[in-house]
């Protein structure tokens, strides 16, 4: 009996990337879309592009909803970035679905499975939102710090202008 080189066998994968385990091709992108965010995180949204743009400025907005970057914690600042991920992905779902030209699957007389998805992406933003909290935070400031602020520049100038005078 003739022995096989197990090591040159390779299972056989599908060249083109659409295709699942289960052998039926994806529908749309939304597991492609969760894979990069998730597994590069923050940096797979590229800030160059008009989408990473407003997201950046939906969390700059965020952050100062919460009074700005000095008073969130770093566990807010990990729901903020959970936030910022699931408004991605919810976003891309939501244009997918009004590019469909159904929403029903009308062999089984019910909605697509993406609408079902969406609503729980929907969901779980609402939670991280909620565990931020819905009230409009102001920044604090003393009113020495408003006022070195506000006037600090004008005092080292006249500083400078009664120092001058014999």
């Amino acid at each position: 009996m003739a022995s096989i080189d197990r090591t040159k066998i390779e299972p056989q994968k599908p060249t083109d990337g659409a295709r699942r385990s289960g052998g039926r091709p994806r529908t749309h992108g939304l597991s492609v879309l969760k894979q990069a965010v998730n597994g590069l995180g923050n940096r797979a949204i590229d800030r160059r592009t008009v989408t990473g743009k407003a997201l950046a400025q939906w969390r700059n907005d965020l952050i100062a909803d919460l009074g700005g970057i000095d008073n969130i914690s770093t566990q807010q600042s990990a729901i903020i970035d959970l936030c910022v991920k699931s408004k991605l992905i919810l976003d891309s779902v939501d244009t997918w679905l009004l590019t469909q030209s159904s929403l029903i699957n009308k062999q089984k007389k019910s909605l697509i499975s993406a609408v079902v998805q969406r609503q729980t992406l929907a969901d779980a933003l609402a939670r991280h939102l909620l565990a931020l909290g819905l009230e409009r935070r102001k920044n604090e400031v003393s009113l020495q710090d408003y006022l070195a602020e506000r006037y600090g520049d004008r005092d080292e100038e006249h500083k400078k202008e009664s120092d001058s005078e014999p």
